[in-house]
């Protein structure tokens, strides 16, 4: 159950984290090309995360999207929160290539979809909100006295965070949508 946690952890903030502080500049610097990236600041998943009703037809673009994306990922990483204006450039053609307004679109999409995909059990498939089943991990670990206190304590210090960062499904009618393309998504972002 620990590393299924673990791993929950990872796809919420990553999920979430990978193109939101990107998205953020990319939407910032549309709004003011002069201002510096720096003073953009790196919010936290919770803060940048909107929540939107999922169609079928943006997650069908959000998995065609993900070759595009994975080729150019190496450039995401490594852009952090302040990607120059070509990648900025490259990143709005791909969002606009697939059927995006814009990037932060896109970004939105993903963002809700990381959201469904990390409270679906793995050999059920039922939804439990992530913010529900961290919560219930939480409590396991502290009653868990075969794990050593360092770990513990890390253990629970990262589902603290995550607990705190990460958002409530506001739009249950999400799960049917990101339940129904499951097999696709998992295999694009492999």
């Amino acid at each position: 159950m620990v590393s299924s946690t673990k791993a929950a952890i990872r796809l919420i903030i990553g999920g979430l984290g990978l193109f939101a502080g990107i998205a953020l500049a990319v939407a910032e610097d549309a709004k003011a090309p002069n201002a510096p990236a720096a003073e953009h600041g790196a919010p936290s998943p919770s803060d940048d995360v909107k929540q939107i009703k999922l169609t079928d037809d943006q997650v069908t673009h959000f998995i065609g999207a993900q070759a595009d994306l994975a080729a150019i990922a190496s450039k995401i990483q490594a852009a952090g929160d302040k990607p120059d204006p070509t990648l900025q450039n490259e990143l709005e053609n791909i969002a606009k290539k697939h059927g995006f307004q814009t990037f932060a679109e896109l970004d939105d999409v993903a963002a809700n979809i990381s959201i469904v995909m990390a409270g679906l059990d793995s050999g059920t498939g039922n939804f439990v909100d992530p913010v529900d089943a961290l919560k219930k991990e939480h409590e396991e670990v502290e009653k868990d006295n075969s794990i050593p206190e360092a770990d513990k304590k890390q253990l629970l210090d990262e589902l603290n965070e995550a607990i705190g960062t990460t958002p409530r499904l506001q739009y249950k009618e999400n799960v049917d949508i990101v339940k129904a393309h499951r097999a696709e998504i998992e295999k694009a972002l492999q």
